[in-house]
């Protein structure tokens, strides 16, 4: 996944995070530090779909703005397509005003055996460095591994102003197990991660 957000020097993996899984529809997240009084929310809403769709291209959303054409084309019907596909899934956050900050997604792979692709992550550039990617990613993997996740992979480019994602990906336990000259652009490949989840 090229665009995911290069998210700085994200210090969340220290907070306190306590999910509660009570359904697809009412997926909620406490965080002990709620200064920032932040819920990382499920998507199961048309308007919620489109409110992300709408996120995801703005140009507050992510620092690299030249999207694919196969990107744009995500991002515009992916948040709602997971509302009727199994195991598709997006999160977001909104501030106090109810604006999208942040969100995220992942969806099982076409083998259904247990192995997720966590796409999307983008952080509003206001909210940047409080801890929302971490806590949308861990909220993503707390609820794949309850799935049965056997594992979860994602993607990047290889520039480097991705070189703060390639980091987040480090430190959560992500391997770099390949790369795909020029995938995006020309100079820009694509690396891709995997973690193992012990079930």
């Amino acid at each position: 996944m090229r665009r995911i957000l290069p998210v700085g020097n994200d210090q969340g993996l220290e907070r306190n995070v306590v999910c509660i899984l009570m359904g697809r529809g009412e997926m909620h997240m406490s965080v002990s530090n709620a200064e920032h009084g932040l819920q990382v929310k499920l998507l199961t809403t048309e308007a919620d779909a489109l409110r992300v769709s709408e996120f995801f291209l703005s140009e507050l959303s992510f620092d690299d703005t030249n999207h694919t054409p196969g990107e744009r084309e995500h991002f515009q019907k992916a948040p709602r397509d997971s509302l009727v596909q199994r195991n598709h899934f997006h999160w977001f956050v909104e501030n106090e005003e109810g604006d999208i900050i942040a969100a995220t997604s992942c969806r099982e792979n076409e083998h259904q055996t247990g192995g997720y692709l966590w796409d999307y992550l983008a952080v509003h550039r206001a909210y940047r460095k409080l801890g929302i990617a971490a806590r949308l990613y861990e909220t993503l993997e707390q609820h794949v591994a309850q799935a049965g996740a056997r594992f979860i992979l994602t993607y990047t480019c290889s520039l480097p102003e991705y070189g703060p994602i390639q980091n987040m990906f480090r430190q959560r336990g992500f391997e770099l197990i390949g790369t795909y000259p020029d995938y995006y652009y020309d100079g820009e490949n694509r690396l891709a991660y995997c973690k193992k989840l012990n079930n």
